[in-house]
């Protein structure tokens, strides 16, 4: 057993970390298996050596955030056992202080993850981005953030937003309305995601004017998208004629984040992903990064996390299904 004493020079600081009835204590201990013993505004951490080497610098990183004024909330504790469980180096500061966006309910949009910051940085600095992994790990999220931000900084002319209506198929002639109305539906998530990162009524007007449009893929054809910023979501359900033609519509001063899950394809059984097919077209052209991510970057409640490691456990075991490329599931991708 190791022990580390860790003294706090601000009292109101130090009961910020501890976190209401010591709940963010409580979630250090349960991430990386230590005790922590709390006396006034000392730590005691106790555990194994590698266990309380990584506790002493994350109370000490995230002491250091609510210095700078971070709002250290106890999901945040996870992510910051996480990224220094992954890299005991990582500077916690270059992750929860780069701040993308401050949405409409004035929350501060940051990365919580080392795949996430890098993900971020690859927007920044390439005018095609791959986001892949599984659902809850912030893809989609975060490329909405940065096209609102670039777009109110005035880096883009506007956002055009798309999904796949794979789901529709044939049935969609028995959905009742206009073609608009029967695949909205498919693109409510986009359509939420807006509305988190904007007033209600200012996301409206820029939908009326047609500065931010949310459409079907479908919609694309045909186009060239001059000055805008590009989200496909969705993209493991394109198939290698979609993805070939959204990406050739990108026009001049715009940039492209596709995301996607490859272990959720619902395409036919033999017909293969855009997405797939595009990693393995487009790895290595220049301009043009993939950033992956696993269970570890999901920010939603940790059982999330959990059930989709089990799920990725189980598709190892059965050896995964049809083969990647051709709709499969690709155990573990990301």
């Amino acid at each position: 057993m190791a022990e580390k004493v860790r003294t706090f020079e601000d009292n109101q600081l130090a009961r910020a970390l501890y976190g209401e009835q010591g709940r963010n204590l409580h979630a250090l201990e349960e991430a990386l298996g230590v005790e922590c013993h709390v006396r006034g505004n000392q730590v005691t951490l106790a555990g194994d050596a590698a266990g309380v080497e990584l506790a002493d610098r994350a109370v000490a990183q995230l002491y250091g955030l609510l210095r700078e004024g971070y709002p250290l909330f106890e999901g945040d504790v996870e992510f910051a056992a996480q990224i220094l469980s992954a890299d005991p180096g990582a500077d916690l500061r270059e992750i929860f202080l780069d701040k993308i966006f401050i949405s409409s309910g004035r929350r501060v949009v940051t990365p919580k993850s080392l795949a996430q910051k890098a993900y971020v940085d690859a927007i920044r600095r390439h005018d095609i981005v791959f986001g892949i992994g599984p659902a809850g790990t912030g893809k989609t999220y975060l490329a909405m953030a940065m096209a609102v931000a670039a777009l109110v900084r005035e880096e883009a002319a506007r956002i055009v937003l798309a999904r796949p209506a794979v789901e529709a198929g044939e049935r969609l002639g028995f959905l009742p309305g206009d073609l608009a109305e029967k695949v909205n539906p498919y693109l409510r998530p986009l359509y939420d995601a807006l509305y988190d990162m904007l007033p209600l009524d200012r996301a409206s007007r820029l939908l009326d004017r047609g500065v931010i449009e949310v459409a079907p893929l479908a919609f694309m054809r045909g186009r060239t998208l001059n000055e805008a910023f590009v989200i496909l979501d969705e993209a493991q359900n394109t198939t290698s004629e979609q993805m070939k033609m959204f990406l050739t519509r990108l026009g001049y001063g715009s940039k492209a984040v596709i995301t996607g899950d490859v272990t959720q394809i619902d395409l036919p059984e033999k017909q293969a992903s855009g997405l797939v097919e595009a990693e393995a077209i487009l790895r290595g052209v220049p301009g043009i990064a993939f950033i992956h991510f696993t269970h570890l970057d999901v920010v939603r409640h940790r059982l999330v996390r959990r059930i989709i490691q089990a799920y990725e456990d189980h598709e190892a075991r059965r050896g995964g299904g049809r083969p990647p490329g051709e709709g499969a599931p690709v155990p573990g991708a990301g």
